[in-house]
């Protein structure tokens, strides 16, 4: 079974189980690993079993994918942040962000509409804090372990969208979606929801099992700023959407598709029960 996730904490944390043979069931797993707008696009060519996507993709996936209401990112406090040298305001400025299709770029389309920035340019994520910092871009669209960092860069949060997005909804903010291909060979979506599930709880149940893991994929963050990640990002949405999660989800991709920012699309409820 081929699958693609982050190396972010989060991700190895919840997928280190399914990863290591350690789900009962289980096919034999390929991990790949990689950020998300690279993700995003993979998914779109077809390329995996199981894959990690922005919740901002789903429009241009559904048609091969069934979304899993489990192993995903969504939560509170949690959204991406919009950094600058001291300006709350990105209206007529340069802002970098992290891929085209991805939630946080979403978020901030719907949150800039009425005051947009002249110019959008995407930047692979770990390069956005120093070319603010630096002077070489107004603004930056920030996500994951960022919100723990930025101050080390001298940076200031113009804007935190997901409480933008919980105080206009009362919702909890979706951000990574975890997608099963329909025509896999190896797993259908509802055997792919009860491993990703199973996953999930192995995590929660032996925490220590997946530090090596986790920490060997952390991109050289400090053993503080992996747990606050995981503590962050690893949440009972993780474990299941249910009524709330999909109702973010919902309304996301609603408000969007009402924006003319992306296509129509139903979301599927499939249960990992």
């Amino acid at each position: 079974m081929r699958m693609a996730y982050s190396p972010c904490p989060n991700d190895t944390f919840v997928f280190h189980a399914l990863a290591h043979g350690l789900v009962p069931g289980s096919p034999p797993v390929t991990v790949d690993f990689a950020d998300v707008d690279v993700t995003n696009g993979a998914a779109e060519r077809g390329e995996y079993d199981l894959v990690k996507v922005s919740y901002a993709a789903l429009p241009w996936l559904l048609d091969q994918y069934t979304l899993l209401p489990c192993g995903g990112a969504l939560g509170r406090g949690c959204g991406p942040l919009v950094l600058s040298r001291g300006s709350d305001s990105v209206e007529g400025k340069t802002v970098a962000v992290p891929g085209d299709r991805t939630t946080a770029y979403l978020l901030f389309r719907l949150w800039s509409s009425e005051h947009p920035p002249a110019e959008v340019v995407v930047r692979p994520f770990a390069e956005i804090m120093p070319a603010v910092a630096a002077g070489e871009i107004d603004a930056g669209l920030v996500i994951h372990e960022a919100r723990f960092t930025y101050q080390r860069y001298g940076l200031h949060a113009a804007a935190d969208l997901g409480e933008w997005w919980e105080s206009t909804t009362g919702l909890p903010i979706p951000l990574g979606a975890i997608l099963a291909r329909n025509d896999s060979t190896e797993v259908t979506p509802a055997q792919a929801a009860k491993l990703v599930r199973a996953s999930v709880e192995a995590a929660w149940a032996n925490p220590a099992a997946s530090r090596s893991y986790v920490l060997e994929h952390a991109q050289e963050m400090e053993d503080d700023v992996v747990d606050q990640h995981i503590g962050l990002y690893v949440n009972e949405f993780t474990r299941d959407l249910g009524a709330d999660g999909y109702a973010a989800v919902d309304a996301l991709l609603g408000r969007a598709a009402e924006a003319g920012l992306v296509p129509p699309v139903a979301i599927p409820r499939l249960s990992a029960v």
